[in-house]
């Protein structure tokens, strides 16, 4: 039913790689039937978990599911190699005699992620041995973008024949349905075959998951989250079948689906579990519970109304459509005609159907087999790195410096005095602003100056979600990296000469003490 593996990993007792995917799910699922669990680590939809993180660190742990923790980046970085053999094992299996070095590797990530968890999968895949030359990451809707403007009409759900994507001048969103976030981001086609950010990427993590929650919602208030909770943890290979089974419904709902819809179930596992928590059987708790007229047994199955099925979607819906929304009414995207849906969700013809409805005066396009969109446009983009010809800036950039305190701005908690000099404390110095439109290669020159007595001057990034924040230890600004430039004389105030470069997959700075030409630089991912 689906082209993509899910994200789970099994460890074994020494932390080391035991599986991945739909093997790791399936030997779980079979460890827990024979009592052996205990000794293994189990991480499922862990991706998520860069998401929700918004200060993502080298030390942050992952618990599995039974509360075990592990090193995230080790979590990641065993994913990662997984992915790796799994394609080695594949070129080997043909003939093919390819080495991993031969190989561009590119890495897809949500562009809604912050810079900390892009890097943080960068750092991942260097551990999984992946070298630092030999990697790109790739915005996972850009990645999209770049593969529709090759597809022919017909593989395009929505147009008519004779339409383009190609032609200049096009200005597009698009929407990636994914399992755990939805990444939205807007292009237009500029001469030459490239793509312009005219919009900044937005999302939430209101992908196709978002309906399992509440799925998983609703069978706990048909039998108690005890009850739903002891099945996940003592009989998973039960719970696994239940879940599968309604990533079939939620793939195959259509907007006209009026009668009951048939979900297999785990029977004789939920009727064990209802007499044994409830005192009741299965069909007996179906009937005390508040869906008893909305759901029905025969035999194997249950039988739910569709209009019920489809209150499941009702919040990821919504989620959606104000996230479309909110973009549309920016005035850079106002002109935008076409919505282009992809990601594996995006094959759902629910959702369709709620964002045509949604979006009457647009045309609502979806290629063929869209859960492959971002793979396949990612390939193309290792090809062609330089197919997005600028990006908007999704956050503001600056560096932490003692200004000099201007009471009608700062407040006098950040007042401190440098040598006989009323300074500000952590003020936070804009080297480039939110939503600006960066080219690659954009550079941005500062001149700062050293404190007298300090042998170095440290240059710690931070990134706002502000457009003009004012000091980098207020809410919403987190720190980056750091670069640190020796200083040649200490008695003195030096000065140094600062060049910021953006626009390219990575961010990079170059620091030069005029005197000395001491020199130092630093690079760190910031898509």
């Amino acid at each position: 039913m689906s082209l993509k593996t899910p994200t789970c990993l099994l460890l074994d007792s020494n932390k080391d790689f035991d599986s991945f995917g739909y093997e790791a799910e399936n030997k779980y699922a079979e460890l827990v039937m024979d009592g052996e669990q205990d000794d293994y680590f189990y991480f499922h939809r862990f991706k998520m978990s860069l998401h929700n993180n918004k200060n993502v660190k080298g030390d942050m742990v992952l618990e599995d599911i039974t509360g075990k923790t592990v090193l995230a980046i080790d979590a990641f970085a065993h994913s990662i190699k997984a992915l790796v053999n799994h394609l080695m094992d594949a070129l080997k299996t043909r003939g093919i005699g390819v080495k991993s070095s031969d190989i561009q590797w590119v890495l897809t990530v949500p562009a809604i992620w912050t810079d900390n968890s892009k890097q943080f999968m960068r750092k991942s895949a260097e551990k999984a041995g992946i070298h630092n030359d030999h990697l790109l990451i790739s915005l996972e809707p850009e990645a999209a973008s770049i593969l529709c403007q090759y597809l022919p009409t017909e593989t395009l759900c929505g147009v008519e024949s004779g339409f383009t994507m190609s032609k200049v001048g096009t200005k597009y969103m698009i929407v990636d349905l994914g399992g755990g976030t939805v990444d939205i981001t807007v292009h237009e086609k500029i001469t030459g075959g490239c793509l312009k950010e005219i919009s900044r990427a937005t999302g939430a993590d209101c992908g196709g998951t978002s309906v399992d929650v509440e799925f998983i919602q609703l069978l706990k208030k048909i039998f108690g989250t005890p009850l739903i909770d002891s099945m996940k943890r003592e009989q998973p290979e039960a719970f696994l079948d239940l879940i599968r089974e309604f990533e079939v419904v939620k793939r195959t709902i259509t907007p006209l689906k009026d009668k009951k819809i048939n979900l297999a179930i785990p029977y004789n596992t939920l009727d064990s579990l209802c007499k044994q928590h409830l005192k009741k059987d299965l069909s007996s708790t179906l009937s005390y519970s508040p869906y008893a007229n909305c759901i029905t047994l025969k035999g194997d199955k249950m039988r739910i109304d569709a209009f019920l099925v489809k209150t499941l979607f009702d919040k990821t819906i919504k989620d959606i459509l104000s996230l479309i929304q909110e973009i549309l009414t920016r005035k850079e995207s106002e002109s935008v005609t076409l919505l282009l849906l992809v990601g594996g969700f995006a094959a759902c013809s629910l959702i369709q159907a709620e964002i045509r409805e949604a979006f009457l005066t647009r045309r609502v396009i979806v290629p063929e087999e869209s859960g492959l969109a971002v793979l396949k446009g990612a390939v193309l983009f290792g090809h062609n790195s330089k197919a997005i010809y600028s990006r908007k800036t999704r956050s503001t950039y600056g560096v932490t410096w003692s200004a000099p305190f201007n009471p009608e701005v700062h407040d006098q908690q950040h007042y401190i005095e440098l040598n006989d000099e009323a300074q500000c404390k952590n003020a936070f110095d804009i080297i480039i602003q939110k939503d600006t439109n960066v080219m690659q290669g954009t550079t941005v020159k500062k001149n700062y100056g050293s404190t007298i007595g300090n042998n170095a001057v440290v240059f710690t990034i931070y990134a706002s979600d502000k457009t003009t924040p004012v000091y980098t230890d207020e809410d919403g600004c987190t720190s980056v990296g750091e670069a640190i430039i020796e200083i040649s004389e200490l008695s003195e105030k030096q000065f140094l000469e600062v060049e910021f470069m953006f626009g390219n997959t990575e961010v990079s700075l170059t620091a030069v003490e005029k005197k000395s030409g001491n020199s130092c630089q630093l690079s760190f991912d910031l898509i």
